[in-house]
């Protein structure tokens, strides 16, 4: 079974990384606006999904400017929020997303469908990521036709790092400017 298990999740990376690819760029340009202003990253992780601020927190190389999104955080026009959300349809993932909406933050949203007119937090989210899921991805060895097998945290892991290696990349090049402009006799 280790077998099937590691060939389905290696097509699941590979799903996201075909069809999600200018997602993942344009979410990490839009946390990095708050990296590279005076801003700040929230993270807002909804169920399992706190394993993705655990790791921008505890990483072995944390998330730049993260901070973890809680209710009583008063946003600037300067931050960014990205939510990560098992299912689109999570009743605190849509309320936040309405919010930031009203409040005219932008933020990024990372959920399992894909996104469409009836995805309403896919609809309300600068970029939206899909993590390629409908449901589990082994069949179960003696019950015909149910599915086991839920990597939703391994597939949002795997987003959270794509998006931090452009993230990381965008902020360097910004500090390598930064330092260029301050040594150069002509700045």
């Amino acid at each position: 079974m280790s077998k099937i298990l590691t060939t389905q999740l290696t097509g699941l990376f590979q799903r996201i990384e075909q069809s999600e690819e200018e997602a993942i760029e344009e979410t990490a340009r839009l946390l990095a606006q708050a990296a590279i202003g005076q801003g700040t990253v929230y993270f807002a992780t909804f169920g399992e999904m706190e394993a993705i601020a655990i790791q921008a927190a505890q990483g072995v190389q944390p998330f730049t400017k993260f901070s973890r999104y809680h209710g009583s955080v008063e946003l600037s026009p300067a931050d960014r929020v990205i939510i990560f959300a098992r299912q689109a349809n999570d009743a605190q993932a849509i309320q936040l997303a309405k919010k930031l909406h009203a409040d005219f933050i932008p933020f990024a949203a990372v959920a399992s469908e894909m996104a469409s007119d009836d995805n309403e937090l896919s609809n309300l989210a600068y970029t939206y990521i899909s993590l390629k899921m409908r449901g589990g991805i082994l069949p179960h060895p003696t019950k015909l036709g149910e599915r086991i097998v839920f990597p939703h945290i391994m597939a949002a892991l795997y987003i959270y790092e794509a998006i931090k290696m452009e993230f990381d990349e965008m902020v360097m090049d910004d500090e390598d400017e930064d330092d260029f402009e301050s040594t150069s006799p002509f700045a």
